[in-house]
C-alpha cells in the first residue's frame, strides 16, 4: 500500500496528485451535496417506473401513469376544435351583424378568426389593415361598390367579382376609347364633367359638351346624378374616393381603356362558416353599412 501524504498546513491527507506545487486534498464530499446526489438517483429511479423513459425496439417504457405529451396535444386540439365547431356552427345562423353584436363571445369569436382569415387570404391585395392601394378596394370607408351589409359582404366572398363563378358579380366599364365609342375630346371633357361630379375644379364649356355624353353612356348605371348603383356594381362618382385614382391622367385611362378588377370566389377554398367569420370581420373594420 502506497504511503499515506499529510499536508503539513492542513493535516489533511492529500490524493497524491500534484499540479505545479499544489497539492489536493483528499476532503471529504459535503454532505448537503450527496445527499441532494442520492435524491436525484433516487428521484431518477421513481420517475423511470412512473414516467416514459428508456426506448425499445418496437416502442418506448411507458411507465406505470402511461403519460403521452402526444395524446394530451390530441385531446387539446380535439376539444378546442369540438368548441370551435360549436361557434362555427352558430356563426351559420347570422343573418345580420345586429344578431352578432347581440352575442359579445360569438363576435369575439367570429373577429379573432375573421382576422387571421383576412391575413392569410386578403391582405395580399386589400392591405394588412384594409386599406387597400391603387385597383384594390379599401374595405376601411363608407364607400361600397356591391354593398357593404353583412349579407352583401358574404355575398361577394362567396362568388367573387369577375371570378368565373356562375353567379360572379359582374360589372362592365367599357373601353370608349379603344371601341372608338369616344373620341379623344369627348373623353377629356368627360373627364371635367366627373371632376365636376365631385367637386372638383373644372371647365364649365366642357361639363356643358359632356352632360349629353354622361347622360347617354354612363348615366344608366352611375344614375344622371353620378352617385352610382350597388346594384350594378357602378362607384359613386361624386365623391373623393377612388378606386383607379381619381386625377385627370387617371380619368381619362379609365375612359379609354375601361376596367376590369378580378376577385376570386371563396366558397371553394372556405367554410361557409369561416366566409361568415370574414364577413363579420370585414364589416367590423370600420366601413360596414
Amino acid at each position: 500500500m502506497a504511503n499515506r501524504e499529510i499536508d503539513e498546513v492542513s493535516g489533511v491527507e492529500t490524493t497524491g496528485h500534484e499540479w505545479d506545487g499544489v497539492r489536493e486534498l483528499n476532503n471529504p464530499l459535503p454532505r448537503w451535496w450527496l445527499i441532494v446526489f442520492w435524491v436525484s438517483v433516487v428521484w431518477s429511479v421513481v420517475y423511470w417506473v412512473l414516467m416514459p423513459s428508456w426506448p425499445g425496439l418496437t416502442g418506448y417504457l411507458a411507465g406505470v401513469r402511461e403519460h403521452s405529451e402526444r395524446k394530451n396535444v390530441a385531446a387539446a386540439l380535439s376539444a378546442l376544435q369540438a368548441d370551435r365547431q360549436e361557434r362555427m356552427a352558430r356563426l351559420l345562423s347570422i343573418d345580420s351583424i345586429e344578431a352578432v353584436e347581440r352575442d359579445p363571445q360569438l363576435l369575439e369569436f367570429a373577429l379573432s378568426a375573421g382576422a387571421s382569415l383576412f391575413g392569410d387570404n386578403c391582405a395580399t391585395c386589400h392591405g394588412s389593415g384594409g386599406q387597400g392601394a391603387k385597383g384594390y378596394p379599401a374595405l376601411v370607408d363608407d364607400d361600397w361598390i356591391w354593398g357593404g351589409s353583412l349579407d352583401e359582404i358574404r355575398r361577394t366572398l362567396q362568388v367573387g367579382i369577375r371570378s368565373g363563378h356562375p353567379e360572379a358579380r359582374l360589372n362592365v366599364m367599357q373601353a370608349y376609347g379603344d371601341l372608338g365609342v369616344l373620341s379623344g375630346g369627348q373623353i377629356g371633357d368627360l373627364v371635367d364633367y366627373i371632376h365636376n361630379l365631385s367637386g372638383r375644379p373644372s371647365d364649365s364649356a366642357a361639363v356643358a359638351r359632356a352632360m349629353p355624353i354622361f347622360e347617354e353612356q354612363c348615366a344608366s348605371c352611375h344614375g344622371s346624378d353620378g352617385r352610382g348603383n350597388q346594384e350594378l356594381g357602378a362607384p359613386n362618382l361624386t365623391d373623393a374616393i377612388w378606386l383607379y385614382g381619381g386625377e385627370r391622367a387617371d380619368l381619362a385611362l379609365t375612359l379609354r381603356h375601361g376596367r376590369g378588377g378580378v376577385m376570386p370566389a371563396w366558397e371553394e377554398r372556405l367554410s361557409p362558416e369561416q366566409i361568415t367569420a370574414l364577413a363579420v370581420y370585414v364589416h367590423a373594420l370600420g366601413g360596414g353599412e
